[in-house]
């Protein structure tokens, strides 16, 4: 993210100035628009959809009810068909034993039966299945019960009221539509009870419910049995354009209904596209009807306004670019000298000035003070480029003074070095000893090669320091340092434990005393190395080490002033701070009449430690 980031920018930045107010008016203009538009559309899109599901839903109510009245007009036929009491006697009584009786039947309470079938056009059989042994089978109204299947029916009529309703009925279910009824009769509890069937096609049943329509939605009768089965209009566009996937599609909604109905649309995804369901279940029927309508059927309209609205956004930008691209043309031209000028200066060229043509009055426009501010960069230029030239001449004349200063100090080095000579060859050891520890020292003050040295150079330099003292004034100062080599080669900064060590001398040591000096180390996290200068003097009064430790943690209001007290760490401690980071610098801890101890604290890493 971030390198895209950073690519973007320079992209910008490497831009023309057209090319970037083309930006910032799309931004500005373009970018808003298609935005306000896409949201607009997707407000319509939502309306759409709501005012889809409340069509659908009334949809489903309308076939709900219109499905209910016809089931009540065949519950009426089946009722006014049972009122014929002397029909359904003769069928349940002896019909082998006269022959003229059953001419009567036929002439009078069958014809009725048959006017009562033919004068309601929803139904086109009704038939009785009668447990009767001495029943005479010539008329398809009337049937032995073993014709009928499966046998035990009667019983599940029984358990649900005595009338059950099949989407696809036993026979020739799979256009047909069945209600069976049970028809008892006193004194016959020994036999099972007689069965009527009213059966009516599925093209009769629901005629027009399931014809093509103009609307987004495709109806789909569903029965909620296992496996399911369905009865829909093949001819409907739905039907048409899904073909083969019909049956995964209308399975994976029939896995989805339930009796009690959602108040939201159910939706499944079927082959990478999404499809609503609107349901409402019929009890008597044990069939849900279902109204199915796909996503993109319904958003066909608002998906093609996306397309409009990006091709008249891409008319406005082409128009926006050629308009800021003959705008910048004439409001930049005047800068094509500025740019001239400043490539003939990238050449090397300082005297290429431009002619701006204004008299001493006229101010200009903005380009007019870019091109006089241009000028009078250049001339500042130059004055400045004469001005580096003089300094690093004094820069060399200031090298070879330093170089004259060395000369000198070797003078000085050579000076000592007579002496000590002459102290040998007059038998004073400690003179010349004490004069070798005085150029030691000299020669590693002076001489600044690199601001940081090996940590045995600067023990070395201190040692020199405890021996000079010890013959000046007589005293008994022991210095210990028992490091590794990988310790010794470390680089610290030059100079660094020289004042501590004086302030051991001239401060913590007794008057005619002896006092050692341990120095240790130690590595914090693999990121600080600890430098310990231990020594076993006279220590530090309390309030002395609570102004130390303040000063050093830069919390004393007071400035600890060196040529007062005489400790002079401030120096070293900001010197390390300012180098390294507040978590370097030194720390001080005494207890006054057993020790004092000194702490470095410096990065543990032994490459680009600076110094001063």
């Amino acid at each position: 993210m971030k390198y895209l980031l950073t690519r973007l920018r320079k992209l910008y930045r490497n831009s023309s100035i057209s090319q970037k107010l083309f930006l910032a008016f799309s931004l500005m203009i373009a970018i808003p628009v298609i935005l306000i538009s896409f949201v607009y559309i997707r407000m319509q899109e939502t309306q759409l959809y709501k005012d889809a599901m409340a069509t659908g839903n009334s949809h489903v109510s309308w076939l709900n009810e219109q499905l209910r009245r016809r089931m009540d007009m065949i519950e009426n036929a089946s009722n006014t068909a049972l009122t014929q009491k002397s029909f359904v006697d003769f069928i349940h009584s002896n019909m082998l034993v006269d022959g003229l009786r059953l001419v009567k039947f036929k002439q009078n309470q069958f014809e009725q039966m048959l006017n009562i079938i033919q004068s309601n056009a929803m139904i086109s059989e009704l038939s009785f299945y009668v447990d009767n042994p001495n029943l005479y089978e010539i008329w398809p109204e009337i049937y032995h019960y073993k014709k009928f299947w499966p046998q035990d029916y009667w019983i599940k009529l029984r358990d649900e009221g005595g009338a059950a309703y099949r989407l696809f009925s036993f026979r020739d279910g799979e256009h047909t539509l069945s209600y069976y009824r049970l028809v008892r009769l006193q004194g016959q509890e020994q036999k099972r009870p007689s069965i009527m069937e009213v059966r009516v096609p599925h093209s009769m049943f629901f005629s027009d419910l399931l014809q093509e329509s103009k609307g987004d939605f495709f109806s789909v009768l569903m029965n909620a049995s296992d496996p399911p089965q369905y009865v829909y209009n093949p001819q409907h566009e739905f039907s048409e354009k899904y073909g083969q996937g019909m049956e995964e599609i209308l399975g994976s909604i029939h896995h989805q209904l339930d009796i009690v109905p959602q108040e939201s649309p159910l939706q499944v995804k079927v082959g990478g596209q999404s499809f609503y369901a609107l349901y409402r279940y019929i009890a008597p029927l044990n069939t849900y009807v279902v109204e199915v309508a796909s996503h993109q059927a319904l958003m066909k309209g608002p998906r093609s306004w996306y397309a409009f609205v990006v091709t008249i956004t891409l008319c406005v930008l082409l128009l926006i670019m050629l308009l800021v691209s003959q705008t910048t043309r004439r409001i930049f031209r005047r800068l094509d000298s500025v740019l001239v000028s400043m490539r003939q200066v990238g050449k090397g060229e300082l005297d290429a000035m431009i002619d701006i043509g204004l008299d001493e009055n006229e101010r200009g426009d903005e380009i007019d003070e870019v091109a006089v501010n241009y000028n009078k960069m250049l001339h500042e230029v130059k004055r400045l480029m004469t001005q580096v030239v003089d300094k690093q001449l004094i820069a060399k004349n200031a090298q070879l003074h330093s170089l004259h200063s060395q000369i000198n100090s070797h003078f000085l080095y050579n000076a000592l070095e007579s002496i000590r000579m002459e102290a040998e060859v007059q038998r004073q050891p400690a003179i010349a000893n004490s004069l070798v520890s005085l150029g030691s020292q000299l020669r590693y003050s002076m001489q600044w090669r690199s601001d940081t040295v090996a940590f045995r150079e600067e023990l070395a330099n201190i040692q020199s320091y405890i021996e000079f003292i010890n013959f000046m004034e007589g005293g008994s100062i022991v210095m210990t340092a028992d490091l590794p080599p990988e310790i010794l080669r470390y680089a610290i900064p030059k100079m660094c434990m020289q004042p501590i060590v004086e302030n051991v001398v001239h401060h913590g040591a007794p008057s005619g005393g002896r006092v050692t000096i341990e120095i240790t180390f130690s590595v914090e996290n693999d990121s600080l190395l600890f430098i310990n200068i231990r020594d076993d003097g006279k220590g530090l009064e309390p309030e002395m080490l609570h102004r130390l430790q303040a000063l050093l943690r830069s919390e004393s209001d007071t400035p600890m002033v060196t040529s007062r007290s005489g400790l002079g760490l401030e120096n070293v401690n900001k010197r390390l701070q300012l180098h390294y980071g507040k978590n370097c610098g030194l720390w001080i801890d005494s207890v006054q009449g057993a020790y004092t101890c000194v702490t470095i604290r410096l990065p543990w890493e032994n490459v680009n430690l600076g110094g001063w």
